[in-house]
């Protein structure tokens, strides 16, 4: 088969697929980086040469220190600094959200940003009498704007700078996002502001994520406990309420409020039969029975895991809504000395990511289960069975053919109006697929469309990035637009209402904004 017409059938295939979601992702990345090799388009070592890439490590490395900051309430810690001091008006809570989502997607990622703050929000909303409707969905948009304000945003800004950098320019500097990423972010915030109100639903939520302090309130309630809500749930150390499963090996044990199980890790504070608060004396374990254990967090995650017990409340989700636990400062060091390090190009990106992780791994910050549970390989396997398909494009003359197509549709069109079409064709597949796979898909072209009409590719790539963030139309588009969906009560329809002008915002940045900074 002709090189360029395999490539092209495999693109189409892997579309069909991505859209059909029927088919794993991973599943098919690698079955792009397969078919690459067994159509003849690429040797072995090409088609998989994305799973040793460097930019799917440093991207590996930066999924552990988000992780580390969640994990350790760092990011809950910041969020509740800023948002709590808000007040209850809505213009006030929507400035206070967005700065706190951008900067913190700017560090660690979109994902770990809203996955953090979801909880804090909800609060937030509740005490101010508003539905959780009228901010989660907010906080998912801005997150995918503070992508913009560094290098470390999201995976695709890692791509793009790659690109950039092996295509007649370089490699973009770290804080250099934030020349677009700013003003984007402050007309972003406006634009909710101003449309946000009358755009977004007014609904109540499927379902809450945990309100830590109410938490603790209800424990001590159902349980009948003196301890006080700080010593139920600390940094250190919590509470966690589980269920006697069936045929657990506890049944028909005995246990006593204040008793330590026998490895001394956790304590019995007291126990609940139905509505029956079990205080006082012996307690024959049973079927069913509730028991409300104390102790480490890491005591609780592990021994919660086993042993016929099940967590109501998982303690590792309980343990992130708790403000600086252990392990906080390390965490925020560092971060503090990857970025530096990546600010400063000392080392390469990926040996920065490689080494912030190692060094929270040997100071106990996060545990190597935990480190390796917090990677996405989802994403992980997709962009490394994508980045073939982007070496496939160039080396069979695809992506020339394919600029040769849009360049001929677009005979005597200024750069602008060319760069247009690709943010569209960008923006479109955005909503469909992983804005990653569709920037892997669209930057080659963009590189043979900057080369055939003697262009500088830097605009083209940061005019993608910015593209590639405008996922606002459907909740399936990102991550984060799902993480909010269940908490803030919304459909799939409700997503393009504020995302169609949010959307207008970035295409227009990406088309007139981005080459008055990066010239064509």
């Amino acid at each position: 088969m002709d090189p360029v017409v395999a490539t092209l059938t495999i693109l189409a295939l892997a579309v069909v697929a991505f859209v059909s979601n029927r088919v794993p992702i991973a599943v098919i990345a690698v079955g792009v980086s397969l078919l690459l090799f067994f159509t003849g388009v690429l040797t072995l070592p090409e088609a998989l040469a994305g799973f040793g890439d460097p930019t799917v490590l440093f991207i590996a490395g930066l999924f552990v220190v988000s992780e580390a900051l969640d994990a350790t309430g760092v990011t809950a810690w910041a969020g509740k600094q800023v948002i709590t001091r808000a007040g209850t008006g809505r213009v006030r809570l929507i400035v206070a959200i967005g700065f706190v989502v951008a900067i913190a997607s700017a560090l660690i990622s979109i994902n770990g940003a809203v996955a953090a703050l979801v909880p804090l929000v909800v609060v937030v909303a509740a005490r101010a009498g508003m539905p959780p409707s009228q901010l989660l969905m907010p906080l998912a948009f801005l997150a995918s704007a503070g992508s913009l304000l560094a290098l470390t945003g999201t995976p695709v800004n890692i791509i793009v700078s790659d690109v950039a950098a092996q295509n007649g320019g370089r490699a973009f500097g770290y804080f250099e996002f934030a020349l677009v990423g700013i003003p984007l972010v402050l007309a972003s915030v406006a634009v909710v502001v101003l449309l946000g109100k009358p755009l977004l639903p007014v609904r109540e939520a499927v379902r809450l994520p945990t309100d830590l302090a109410q938490h603790a309130r209800v424990l001590r309630e159902q349980y009948d406990v003196t301890l006080d809500t700080g010593t139920l749930l600390g940094p250190a150390s919590g509470v966690t309420e589980v269920v006697i499963a069936p045929r657990s090996p506890l049944i028909g044990t005995t246990v006593a409020p204040g008793m330590t199980t026998p490895d001394g890790e956790l304590i019995v504070l007291a126990a609940r039969r139905g509505e029956q608060i079990l205080k006082a004396g012996d307690i024959l374990v049973q079927a069913g029975d509730a028991l409300l254990l104390q102790g480490t967090w890491d005591a609780l995650t592990v021994r919660t895991a086993s042993g016929g017990m099940l967590p109501v409340d998982a303690p590792a989700q309980l343990r992130r809504s708790v403000p600086l636990g252990r392990g906080a400062k390390r965490a925020v060091a560092v971060l503090a000395v990857m970025v530096v390090l990546l600010a400063t190009g000392v080392v390469p990106a990926a040996a920065a990511a490689l080494l912030a992780a190692v060094a929270l791994i040997l100071s106990r910050a996060i545990s190597v289960p935990q480190a390796f549970q917090s990677i996405s390989w989802t994403t992980i396997v997709l962009i490394a069975g994508m980045i073939p398909l982007s070496t496939a494009f160039i080396q069979t003359g695809t992506a020339d053919l394919v600029a040769g197509w849009v360049l001929a549709a677009m005979s005597g069109a200024s750069a602008h109006v060319v760069l247009l079409a690709l943010c569209l064709l960008t923006l479109v597949l955005g909503q469909l697929i992983s804005n990653a796979a569709t920037v892997l898909i669209v930057a080659p072209i963009a590189v043979s469309i900057a080369a055939t009409l003697d262009l500088s590719v830097m605009p083209f790539m940061m005019a993608l990035t910015v593209a590639g963030a405008a996922a606002f139309l459907t909740p399936i588009a990102t991550p984060a637009n799902l993480m909010v969906m269940e908490p803030g009560g919304y459909r799939f329809g409700d997503y393009w209402r504020l995302g169609l002008p949010l959307s207008a915002l970035f295409i227009a940045f990406a088309v007139l904004y981005v080459p008055l900074v990066w010239p064509f």
